[in-house]
């Protein structure tokens, strides 16, 4: 199985969609405490970037609390990445409870974060994580449900197909 993973991230880093080595990222919970994507290592993850001001972003919060429900039973992780800056960054606890959020959300994100990550510069923005911290999929712009479920079915699967899409632009 890892010999299979090494393999698909070769071919992603080849075609300049995925790092062979495991994604980092550092920012502070709402609480303020450093928290780091290497942590969560053993376990997939879907890191979301989103803002309170953006539109999309309001969309497809629902459409992650709801499938958080259903994949956290088969070890996946969704984390929030918030891009709110200083003016913005009040408004985080309101969206929070207004999606009913209840999974991991960060603060501090930026353009720079994303760019590592290669995630592009907009929001919303979505990074499949596999258990090594390899990112094997990016979306750019809102996620659809079946966008979604396909990840996560590939990466909690059996692996034997074919890899989803590296990059989805849904723009």
């Amino acid at each position: 199985m890892r010999t299979k993973l090494l393999a698909i991230a070769l071919i992603l880093a080849a075609a300049g969609f995925a790092r062979v080595s495991p994604a980092d990222l550092n920012l502070k919970d709402l609480e303020g405490r450093s928290v780091h994507l290497r942590d969560y290592r053993g376990k997939p993850v879907v890191l979301n970037f989103w803002a309170t001001w953006c539109v999309p972003c309001n969309d497809e919060m629902p459409l992650l609390v709801e499938e958080k429900q259903k994949w956290t039973a088969r070890g996946v992780v969704f984390i929030a990445a918030s891009l709110d800056d200083r003016k913005t960054r009040s408004g985080v606890p309101d969206f929070l409870r207004k999606f009913h959020v209840d999974f991991p959300v960060w603060v501090g994100a930026g353009a720079d974060d994303l760019g590592k990550l290669g995630m592009g510069e907009a929001v919303p923005a979505t990074a499949f994580l596999d258990e090594t911290g390899v990112i094997f999929a990016r979306v750019q712009g809102e996620i659809k449900r079946p966008g979604l479920e396909e990840r996560l079915e590939w990466v909690t699967g059996d692996r034997k197909g074919a890899p989803p899409k590296i990059l989805l632009h849904n723009l």
